[in-house]
């Protein structure tokens, strides 16, 4: 049992202890009640209480209130109040205002216990609706750190995007408790979902304005007596695209802070993203991208509002990002220790990444001539290249018949010019470019039909498959699950130099 107060005559404060029977102690916490119990060298109880007879002689007490703290019927513990020497005993007005101090604490500790408790859930779910480990990425090199606190709507996600491009993601919804959460693991699945449809950061950051829309909708359409339907929502995200081919980052931001870029030389890289309106907010401006191109080796920081509050924040991370010959995972350790404890306290995500490229032997880029023998040109170049890359037959094959589906489709549909790619790494992508911008569809062709099975047989074929438009046109690609890790091999075959 825990006892409030001095503890006892010669007891330390918030100590916890067996409480003897036959006690004015154990009978309050059995029966609830508080009592006012003179003290001296006759008290008959003290006998079952050696320790606090030897307290109460040395200290001359003489007077005790024993209050239990309940709420709700059940006991949180006692508050033990004493007095010693010449002041005056106890009396029942005394008792009456322990009594009401004693009831405002127990309210004070069963909402602490509440609060923790919800922080706790609220943490967890937090931790369970973010990636559980580091996804590798094929050119881009990542680390995270997530500091707990208050705040459990911040977020951070690496998406894999065909072409070998990589998402890069950090938002965070305000408040705290598990309402904060739960909306930041909506928001986190509609914004994977959107990754997936290849659009450009300024559509996914529109787009996922408009579901927040929705979302803040309904919860203004709950009844007035739920506790969420005046509470509002606030959320920031910014979404960054990194192209290993161009070396370029195309970021656009939400009511959130632009990252933060060092270059291969720890100098920093200026990088203006006009700001977007929040996620929640009642502001339908439009979202515009940023583009900026960097150096092989450049480290990005991707940062939740909380990491670049306080004086100088940014040069302070900046700095930390230019310590040279340091793990992803050392400077995000550095620039965690590096923070005033308020921040801490609050609870904040940070993502870095460093950018590289994709190896010349791993890539294989033919431009096509817009004729009616190109397809058959294209699949004896892919299988010379496959084959060179070690993969096996029944790979050959099925890319062989993706890529002839493709290029045909892109001879008889688009419009030069016409170009070809292959990616191996630990998945086979095929790449067709074409000058058109008409989106491609998949049919379901009729018995009697002559044609129209092309993209049906790409998507029987291919794990994934999609177009992603362009300024200069579209690309039709696919991706090939393949059982092994043929990348490591074809690179460690490749001539050196």
């Amino acid at each position: 049992m825990a006892e409030g107060g001095t503890g006892g005559p010669g007891r330390a404060a918030g100590t916890t202890r067996h409480l003897p029977v036959r006690t004015p102690y154990a009978l309050a916490a059995a029966d609830l009640r508080a009592r006012l119990v003179p003290l001296g060298p006759d008290t008959p109880w003290l006998g079952t209480d050696p320790h606090g007879a030897q307290a109460v002689a040395e200290t001359g007490a003489h007077s005790l209130i024993v209050v239990p703290l309940t709420l709700r019927g059940a006991v949180l513990g006692l508050v033990s109040l004493y007095r010693c020497g010449a002041s005056e005993p106890f009396d029942e007005d005394d008792v009456s205002l322990a009594v009401t101090a004693a009831t405002r604490a127990s309210l004070a500790i069963d909402n602490a216990r509440r609060y923790e408790r919800e922080h706790v859930i609220a943490s967890t779910v937090q931790r369970r609706l973010l990636p559980q480990a580091e996804r590798q990425q094929a050119a881009v090199d990542t680390a995270h750190v997530l500091l707990p606190g208050r705040d459990s709507g911040c977020w951070f996600d690496t998406i894999a995007l065909s072409g070998a491009r990589t998402a890069l993601v950090v938002g965070g919804v305000a408040g705290e408790g598990l309402q904060s959460a739960i909306a930041m693991g909506q928001l986190r699945t509609v914004i994977q979902a959107l990754a997936g449809l290849d659009l450009e950061p300024e559509e996914v950051l529109a787009r996922l304005k408009d579901t927040a829309d929705r979302l803040a909708d309904e919860r203004a359409s709950l009844p007035p007596a739920d506790g969420l339907h005046g509470e509002p929502l606030s959320a920031g995200c910014v979404y960054g695209v990194y192209d290993p081919f161009t070396r370029t980052c195309t970021v656009a931001r939400a009511g959130h802070p632009a990252p933060l870029i060092v270059g291969p030389d720890g100098r920093a890289v200026p990088l203006e993203v006009p700001e977007g309106p929040g996620l929640f907010s009642a502001d339908s401006a439009l979202f515009a991208p940023a583009v900026v191109t960097l150096e092989e080796g450049s480290l990005l920081a991707f940062c939740t509002a909380e990491l670049l509050s306080g004086d100088r924040a940014p040069e302070r991370i900046t700095r930390a990002l230019a310590r040279p010959g340091r793990s992803l995972q050392q400077l995000g350790d550095d620039i965690v220790y590096a923070l005033p404890d308020d921040t801490r306290a609050a609870g904040a995500a940070l993502l870095l990444a460093r950018t590289g490229t994709v190896s010349d032997h791993l890539v294989a880029t033919w431009d096509l001539a817009d004729e009616a023998t190109t397809p058959a040109t294209a699949r004896v170049l892919v299988r010379d290249r496959l084959q060179g890359w070690g993969l096996d037959e029944d790979t050959v094959d099925a890319t062989e018949l993706i890529v002839s589906e493709l290029v045909t489709n892109a001879v008889r549909y688009g419009t030069p010019p016409l170009r070809l790619r292959l990616l191996l790494d630990s998945t086979l992508t095929c790449e067709v470019h074409d000058g058109s911008t008409a989106a491609p569809h998949l049919r379901h062709a009729r018995t009697v039909d002559e044609g129209g099975r092309g993209l049906f047989i790409v998507s029987r074929l291919a794990s994934h498959w999609g177009a992603r438009h362009g300024p200069d046109g579209k690309v039709l690609w696919t991706e090939q699950e393949l059982p092994d890790d043929p990348a490591a091999s074809a690179a460690s075959a490749a001539p050196a130099g």
